[in-house]
């Protein structure tokens, strides 16, 4: 069995890009830790929602631990930094922002735990975090960093299939559903051909579904996420994918524990 740490920016995000991955490595006997940089201070959330005197963050690691229960997780942590807020905001600015934390320093904290927990695999986002917020970009410069200090064997990146996502949308569109407009910029995920790796997670989609079900604070039950047609949501999620750094596989992988030592694909 193969140790598996995904390193992420707030709570939630482990289960949009990685939910079902770490589900299905759970049931397969990995062992499963998440890595939160920040606890999700400055999410938005419905007004009358907290009770008095409590914090989001509070709540977000209620949140968080009700989500790591239903994936399986055998141990999640958060290495203290504050959550930076979207690109351009003033909260970027704050000190103890993620976005201005020392990469080293912020490195060192994550490597203690790869080597502790002897990690086989990380996951980090791409270069651009997925879609251009300055925690999910420092979640790429920070976890690469710490995988070089710690010498883990194999890294990828969490990304969005750019191609699959525009092909959905304008099927959804000609089918008569009411779809926003995919970005097609750069920083917008990534085009097929980087994409190395993709999981199909399509039987643990309700598992998947619960664990963001669980996020109350950030996706409520009327948000686009949760009111999918299932189709839909199978579509948009029913499949994870990743790119896997340095030497590129010599066909699209299924697994990101393909080759280790005593680890079923």
């Amino acid at each position: 069995m193969a140790t598996i740490v995904s390193f992420h920016a707030h709570p939630d995000d482990e289960c949009t890009s990685t939910g079902g991955t770490l589900a299905k490595a759970a049931e397969d006997g990995h062992r499963v830790v998440v890595v939160w940089a920040t606890r999700g201070e400055n999410g938005e959330f419905p007004d009358g929602f907290l009770n008095d005197g409590e914090e989001l963050w509070q709540r977000r690691i209620e949140e968080a631990t009700a989500a790591a229960e239903i994936l399986g997780l055998s141990r999640f942590e958060f290495l203290g930094y504050r959550d930076s807020g979207m690109m351009g905001t003033p909260e970027n600015d704050d000190p103890r922002a993620f976005w201005q934390a020392d990469k080293d320093e912020a490195a060192d904290r994550l490597a203690a735990i790869l080597r502790e927990e002897n990690a086989d695999v990380l996951t980090v986002y791409d270069e651009h975090g997925g879609y251009g917020h300055p925690d999910h970009i420092q979640i790429h410069r920070v976890g690469m960093l710490a995988a070089e200090k710690a010498g883990t064997p194999r890294v990828y990146q969490s990304t969005m299939n750019r191609d699959q996502l525009i092909r959905g949308m304008e099927a959804a569109r000609e089918a008569g559903m009411e779809i926003p407009e995919v970005p097609t910029e750069p920083d917008f995920g990534s085009p097929e051909e980087l994409i190395t790796t993709a999981v199909d997670v399509s039987a643990y989609l309700d598992r998947k579904r619960a664990a963001l079900v669980a996020h109350a604070s950030q996706i409520p039950d009327d948000s686009f996420f949760l009111t999918m047609p299932p189709e839909m949501f199978a579509f948009a999620f029913g499949t994870e994918w990743f790119i896997r750094v340095g030497e590129r596989p010599p066909q699209m992988e299924s697994s990101l524990f393909d080759g280790l030592d005593g680890a079923p694909a």
